[in-house]
């Protein structure tokens, strides 16, 4: 474990190799960009194909059975600020692989990304994982092309694994959803295929900054699947290679979900209180939250060329981000557990602060985040890390997020459900499932951009 440690900290500090030169890397992004010929429209639910809502129910489903469905559900949370509501979940059953593929050039740990479009995301082209598919994909359910490389992940005895963990995906979006992130050293020669090139930490962390405004013109080159898998990594944000989370901490997290009552039952989506069903579209009657949309989708590179499906559309861009400080050489964060209806086991460790807050002129002061203020003014000299990044965007359409990490000013107030948190103990959680959060996952990633080890130190805490 130390030598990976080791070996993650050299690649973080390498902005480009002669593998990997930065300046070749804008030349083929801007070559896959013009050849990218995808286009997404949206189409009325009539014009589906292999997709219909099923009698009796409403919800909406594929004819496989496979892929995902559009469920109704009714959430009871007795001891939240709201009590009781229903709303659409996105119920996707498979356990996916999202897989990195690592190799070692001139002593320099590079990864195998992959530039892939999405039907939901704005642009369309960002740096995925080498592989990023559902079982329904991999075993060929759609009836189209093999997914490159996967084979990679699923005999993982052949080569040498860094991480291999079930993370759980928007638990206010999803039900239960978890994908395979795993880390895979290929153990010998790898053809490299086309749209696919080896990158290092470093480089991939200096692109992830490339995310900003919020009129959809330009939103972050590293996806959402990419970030999850590089925050579990084992990075050294302290001179040990991760820190396993404290019993106080696991006290505090078990606590907690055995205190929260949370019940979510199955109802039919037709009928769904407070959501109308319109051609194109299933709303909150208040505009407010989400929508369900269809799509019809051209991808030429794609396993298959064309196809529909529905996508879930927020309202707003959300934002999500950490406070921060170092203690005594070590870094934290201001972590948050957040109930969602979504999750396996009632809560995870979340942001300091994570909501859209055009949605709260429809919910009770209490459900506000109490310190989004506080990091939405901070001042500019303390603001570490500041872009908006697209979500996920095979199941969600222009889903975006504003993500921040803000330096504390020293005061030590931590309002109920908040802690303090070593990230070292958060890597720790983060060896295991359904800990800690897609949300925070993104913003470690985005903190181990700013915290790069110093050369020749193992790590760099503050």
């Amino acid at each position: 474990m130390k030598r990976t440690h080791a070996r993650v900290a050299l690649s973080a500090v390498a902005e480009e190799t002669a593998t990997a030169p930065l300046a070749g890397f804008h030349r083929w992004w801007e070559e896959r960009r013009a050849e990218d010929t995808s286009r997404v429209d949206r189409i009325p639910f009539a014009e589906l194909r292999s997709w219909s809502f099923t009698p009796g129910t409403g919800d909406l489903v594929h004819d496989s059975g496979r892929f995902f469905q559009v469920r109704g559900a009714e959430v009871h949370r007795p001891e939240g600020p709201v009590p009781q509501w229903s709303q659409p979940l996105l119920h996707q059953p498979e356990v996916g692989i999202l897989g990195l593929l690592a190799k070692e050039f001139d002593g320099v740990l590079h990864f195998l990304m992959q530039a892939k479009t999405e039907p939901g995301n704005r642009p369309g082209l960002q740096l995925s994982p080498t592989v990023q598919a559902t079982l329904s994909n991999y075993s060929g359910v759609h009836g189209g092309r093999a997914v490159p490389y996967v084979e990679h992940f699923l005999h993982r005895n052949a080569h040498r694994v860094l991480v291999d963990v079930r993370q759980s995906e928007q638990g206010s979006w999803f039900f239960r959803k978890r994908n395979r992130n795993m880390v895979v050293e290929a153990a010998g020669d790898v053809e490299v295929r086309e749209g696919f090139r080896w990158m290092p930490l470093g480089q991939l962390h200096r692109l992830l900054a490339e995310g900003t405004g919020t009129d959809g013109t330009h939103t972050s080159v590293v996806n959402m699947d990419t970030r999850s898998i590089l925050s579990c990594l084992p990075f050294p944000f302290t001179d040990v290679p991760r820190t396993e989370p404290s019993g106080d901490l696991l006290g505090w997290l078990t606590e907690a979900r055995s205190r929260e009552r949370v019940r979510v039952e199955r109802v039919p989506l037709a009928g769904l209180p407070a959501w109308r069903q319109e051609p194109d579209r299933i709303a909150h009657r208040n505009g407010a939250f989400f929508s369900i949309v269809a799509v019809r989708v051209r991808a030429g590179e794609r396993e298959v060329a064309e196809w529909t499906q529905p996508l879930l559309r927020p309202h707003g861009v959300g934002v999500s981000a950490f406070l921060t400080k170092s203690v005594d050489g070590a870094r934290h964060v201001l972590a948050n557990l957040r109930v969602e209806p979504g999750c396996v086991d009632v809560l995870e460790v979340g942001p300091t602060v994570q909501c859209t807050p055009e949605n709260y002129a429809h919910l009770p002061a209490a459900a506000g985040p109490p310190l989004l203020e506080k990091v939405l003014g901070a001042p500019r000299a303390r603001v570490l890390f500041d872009a908006v990044l697209a979500e996920e965007g095979g199941r969600f359409q222009h889903a975006r997020n504003r993500y921040l990490i803000v330096e504390a000013d020293g005061d030590p107030y931590e309002p109920p459900g908040h802690r303090w948190v070593p990230v070292a103990q958060l890597l720790g959680l983060m060896r295991h499932s359904h800990y800690v959060n897609v949300e925070a996952r993104t913003l470690i990633a985005c903190l181990q951009s700013v915290c790069v080890p110093e050369p020749g130190r193992p790590g760099k805490g503050g």
